[in-house]
């Protein structure tokens, strides 16, 4: 069974969160436990905590569908371990957030470069400060996603992932996110039922399904191997709809989170009724 929502607003406190995916008619929903954009946030409260669980209830969405994503300012794999520290506590305190809430998952992008060391040694710092993390807490799986592969980002290579899959300390919590635009632009073409069968036995070979916990859908404004992150609607981007289409017929990703970042807001409940009627 396939469980589609989409990454909602937690304004006002993670407690509106599962109120917010429901209105969209979701079965799974992302959302930020913190605002994304600054290093520093006050602690759940705890009747912030007992709320959102209660409202989850309400809801009927389980906590493994539900796929939290990290600060955009983190970068565990920065060169200046001054800078990778203060990355790595501001990552620890979102598992944590993750643990108090009873969510099973936190997303992530893995790090970068930022062209002053080589992938390999930040692909280490990146490991090191996951398997930190996984000393440091208990229950919470990080989960990498892939990237376009902009800038000096890594996570682009489906090898860039195995690698943090294949160092972790501990293989039962970790695993990947995989989003669909930064999957096509980095170049892993989805379109054809032939190419989705030959990037996902890439997949299968490279980092197995195993480790498949989640899964953004976005279409592309840009061309297949741009190298450039810019989601559109679903289908009406570069992707097209027949993508989706084998992603919806696929088993692989059934009882994982599917999730919407798509542009506008304002369709998600019917994009997420499209994708659900391609189900053959």
């Amino acid at each position: 069974m396939k469980y589609i929502g989409a990454h909602v607003s937690a304004g006002g406190g993670v407690e509106n969160a599962p109120l917010n995916a429901k209105a969209i008619g979701a079965r799974a929903f992302a959302l930020f436990t913190k605002n994304q954009r600054q290093w520093n946030a006050k602690p759940l409260e705890k009747a912030q905590i007992e709320t959102f669980k209660k409202k989850l209830d309400e809801v009927a969405i389980l906590p493994k569908h539900i796929l939290p994503h990290d600060s955009y300012l983190i970068n565990l794999g920065h060169p200046d371990k001054f800078q990778r520290q203060k990355s790595f506590e501001a990552f620890l305190d979102e598992v944590k957030r993750c643990e108090e809430l009873g969510l099973e998952k936190l997303n992530f992008h893995p790090g970068s470069h930022l062209k002053e060391i080589s992938e390999e040694e930040c692909l280490q710092n990146i490991s090191e400060c996951m398997n930190e993390a996984l000393r440091q807490s208990k229950g919470v799986t990080l989960v990498a996603e892939n990237t376009a592969g902009q800038g000096s980002n890594l996570g682009y290579k489906f090898e860039h992932l195995a690698y943090l899959l294949q160092n972790s300390i501990d293989k039962s919590r970790v695993g990947v996110c995989i989003d669909t635009c930064h999957l096509f632009t980095s170049g892993y073409d989805i379109r054809t039922k032939e190419d989705y069968d030959r990037t996902m036995q890439k997949f299968n070979d490279i980092i197995g399904f195993a480790y498949l916990k989640g899964m953004h859908l976005n279409d592309s404004k840009v061309k297949f191997q741009s190298r450039v992150d810019r989601h559109e609607s679903i289908g009406k981007g570069e992707l097209g709809l027949d993508a989706f289409s084998f992603i919806m017929n696929d088993a692989h990703m059934d009882d994982i989170p599917l999730i919407l970042e798509t542009v506008d807001e304002s369709i998600w409940s019917e994009e997420i009724a499209l994708l659900y009627a391609m189900q053959k």
